[in-house]
């Protein structure tokens, strides 16, 4: 596994949406979203990757996410941070610490990751990682979605 941390510059970024359903109007929700808040910090959208109609419950068939982290271990990618609408975009798994997993993954790797949705801008704090872990055990106990 090769991973080699990027010097791009940071207002080059990636986003990923994921949905449960096949409404290609709630994946348009959230890279309004996305759009909005890179256009707000002067960020350059250059990779898009979507897992539309996936469950959250599971990594199985998330090919998008799949193929993002491998670009991000690989180092081969135009991008210095990647945008999500939420903590829930990596998955509504019952263990908190798998979608930490990913974001360490990226981090790592030096991609920052952005959450657009009513998320503090301190992302990367302590208070914001205690809101995160707390965010998703209470999704974990919520639907399965």
């Amino acid at each position: 596994m090769k991973i080699t941390k990027t010097n791009l510059p940071p207002n080059n970024v990636a986003t990923y949406v994921r949905t449960a359903t096949t409404d290609q109007h709630l994946a348009s929700n959230q890279m309004a979203v996305l759009r909005k808040y890179a256009k707000r910090h002067g960020m350059q959208i250059v990779e898009e990757y979507f897992d539309v109609g996936k469950s959250g419950v599971s990594i199985r068939d998330r090919e998008a996410l799949d193929q993002m982290v491998r670009d991000v271990e690989g180092g081969q990618i135009k991008f210095s941070a990647i945008l999500l609408h939420d903590v829930s975009r990596w998955g509504r798994f019952q263990d908190a610490d798998e979608s930490a997993y990913y974001e360490y993954l990226c981090r790592r790797a030096g991609v920052s990751v952005h959450y657009c949705a009513g998320h503090p801008e301190s992302e990367g704090s302590s208070a914001s990682t205690i809101i995160k872990s707390v965010k998703e055990t209470i999704r974990a106990n919520e639907n399965g979605h």
